[in-house]
């Protein structure tokens, strides 16, 4: 991803074309609904060739940090969602904000307005008393210069329109309608003349060249107030159009309540670092949170790009469901190449596998893989399946492994190291032979060496096929730790 930027340029990016922005603020990780929002506007972009864009809404200094915004970049760049010029912190551009704020003040869109907070609070009171709406109405929003006072602090709202009403033809939601009465002249300077979030987000979008605001459905509401602003920029100077909105439902949890942590709302990191998924295994769920082709469940970044529409969103909220979404990554550790998934394995070794060194251990990790991810789901699994490879001797029992080595089976141990010494050929193939004959000859059946075999091997009592750990271990180890467990 490009490197961040505090400016951008007004009316930098033609209209013609489509742009769309993800706009987080950092006050938090990021949250898998936010990804989904992100990745909805990617593809959006793509599919028709556009650009997508990323912005920092970092105007609440109090609750955003740094490390909220470098968890951001992060957990985009993981997802293959970068944007595709450098980010744009919505603070740095508050001057510009406030221009505008003052454009609108002069062309008489906007009004001073010195209504106290106590004068605030007492008709809230009296609204709330007569069981009616409150709405601000404001005697200050006619006012004339002659009659501001002089040494007293204001601010500057919106004059929202109050008669008619107005459409908003949203590619998700579809027609919706607002009277304008229902409109309130909302603040967009404040008294400390900073901008207000209303004001920053219409700047922004427009100075960006947004063409599609694509984001989620609570912010429905915002997008008529929105809209008082940028009619009344374009009355002034022109060239500020209507964005097109297209309003995606929130994700729930499976059991249709609002998603929280007990769903798995987890921050996009901890699905990475916590939870071992993969990216493309993320991206493909957080895809069909929502929208879908037919019966396609694996969808590939280029399939997405192809067939995505904003427009085949579904209305309702979707249900998030942590078990499908790590039946999926199972299917993508599947089809991962063995090599990437080692090296995703071995920083996980560390500390549970003492005896695993990376300089050392990563071409057997590696060559493992074939047998080990097809018994496991994420990277977790993964790691806690490959740690026999590197087990020290003696290997730590696991008592249902214990269980198995009873006298009987160490004498069928001190048998299958005598056959196995004698083996030159190591393989799996060769391997499986030379035991299953030794089986035949004593009359026992396979598993009558398996099992033992493998506790002896494993120190457990599962593993991957008992003949690819004896060929992954290689003959002096197998012989070693089959020798410490035999009669």
């Amino acid at each position: 991803m490009a490197s961040a930027t505090d400016t951008v340029s007004a009316g930098s990016t033609a209209r013609d074309k489509v742009v769309t922005r993800f706009a987080p603020s950092p006050t938090g990780f990021l949250h898998i609904g936010g990804a989904r929002t992100a990745l909805f506007n990617w593809l959006y972009a793509r599919h028709h060739g556009g650009t997508y864009l990323l912005r920092i809404e970092d105007t609440d200094r109090a609750r955003s940090t740094d490390a909220a915004i470098d968890a951001i970049f992060d957990g985009l760049e993981w997802l293959g969602l970068g944007g595709d010029e450098p980010a744009v912190f919505q603070f740095a551009r508050s001057d510009r904000h406030a221009e505008v704020a003052h454009k609108l003040l002069e062309a008489g869109h906007a009004y001073r307005c010195y209504l106290t907070q106590e004068e605030l609070a007492a008709r809230r009171e009296l609204a709330q008393a007569e069981r009616r709406p409150f709405r601000i109405d404001s005697e200050w929003r006619d006012a004339t210069p002659d009659h501001w006072p002089a040494d007293q602090s204001y601010v500057v709202r919106m004059k929202a329109p109050r008669e008619g009403e107005t459409t908003i033809v949203d590619k998700v939601q579809g027609s919706i309608t607002v009277q304008n009465s229902e409109l309130d002249d909302f603040i967009i300077l404040r008294s400390d003349g900073t901008p207000t979030y209303m004001l920053a987000v219409v700047v922004d979008d427009h100075d960006m060249g947004v063409t599609h605001v694509i984001r989620g459905d609570d912010h429905i509401n915002n997008a008529f107030r929105q809209l008082v602003i940028i009619r009344g920029m374009h009355a002034i100077e022109g060239g500020w159009p209507d964005p097109v909105y297209a309003h995606i439902p929130l994700i729930h949890g499976a059991d249709g309540a609002k998603l929280s942590k007990r769903h798995g709302a987890l921050g996009v990191d901890a699905y990475r670092d916590e939870m071992g998924l993969l990216p493309e295994a993320v991206f493909n769920y957080l895809l069909r949170l929502g929208w879908g082709h037919g019966d396609e469940e694996i969808i590939s970044r280029e399939q997405a790009v192809a067939w995505f529409d904003i427009g085949d969103v579904n209305k309702g909220a979707s249900r998030f469901d942590l078990k499908k979404l790590l039946n999926l990554n199972g299917h993508y550790i599947r089809e991962a190449d063995d090599a990437r998934l080692a090296a995703l394995v071995a920083p996980r070794l560390a500390t549970l596998a003492p005896g695993f060194a990376p300089d050392k251990g990563l071409d057997l990790l590696t060559r493992a893989m074939p047998v080990l991810k097809v018994r496991a789901a994420d990277i977790n699994e993964l790691a806690a399946g490959s740690v026999f490879l590197f087990a020290q001797r003696p290997l730590a029992m696991a008592e249902k492994a214990a269980s198995l080595l009873t006298d009987d089976a160490r004498a069928i141990l001190t048998k299958v190291a005598g056959v196995l010494e004698a083996e030159n050929v190591w393989t799996t193939e060769v391997l499986e032979a030379t035991v299953k004959q030794m089986a035949e000859e004593l009359g026992i059946g396979l598993g009558k060496i398996a099992q033992p075999l493998r506790a002896s091997l494993t120190g457990q009592t599962t593993s991957p096929g008992i003949f690819d750990v004896l060929a992954l271990l290689g003959k002096d180890e197998s012989l070693s730790r089959i020798r410490d467990q035999a009669a």
